[in-house]
């Protein structure tokens, strides 16, 4: 049976340090493999915290990784360029991303969302909008879904 670790790093910048090194240090494997196997799987995601799982063998000392997507609130703010999100949702705009950024990363998410259809995957991406306070191609995200619904309906 394998034993692993999970840890949130922040793409391509994973260290021997904590929460790595001291979770790995017991289990016999060499940390700075995994550091460097690490590193490399997850620079696309440079600036971002990326969920990693460390499944270390314990007989034979050997590892694999399972890299996960950032958070699609994470997704975004790098869309937007911003670091944060808004601290009043209905009140404060803080950036404006186009339906094509959210339609990518609703598609880049796939099965780590709830929704069977993309549609339904983009309207959830739309709902994380509200609550970081970015606009959708200058409107507002409930908006955008109560027209992609309504047009959906006419069909």
């Amino acid at each position: 049976m394998a034993d692993e670790v999970s840890v949130l790093v922040e793409g391509g910048k994973a260290s021997a340090g904590p929460p790595l090194g001291p979770a790995l240090g017991p289990l016999g494997v060499n940390v700075g493999q995994v550091v460097a196997q690490i590193n490399e799987q997850t620079k696309q995601f440079a600036g971002m915290r990326v969920p990693v799982v460390v499944k270390v063998n314990p007989a034979t000392r050997a590892f694999s990784l399972v890299v996960g997507r950032p958070p699609v609130a994470a997704l975004l703010l790098k869309e937007a360029g911003k670091e944060k999100g808004s601290g009043k949702a209905k009140g404060e705009v803080i950036g404006d991303v186009p339906l094509a950024a959210i339609q990518r990363i609703a598609e880049a998410k796939g099965d780590d969302m709830f929704g069977r259809t993309i549609e339904e995957k983009v309207n959830q991406v739309l709902g994380t909008c509200v609550s970081l306070g970015l606009t959708v191609d200058g409107a507002d995200p409930r908006a955008v879904v109560k027209a992609r619904v309504a047009g959906r309906g006419a069909r």
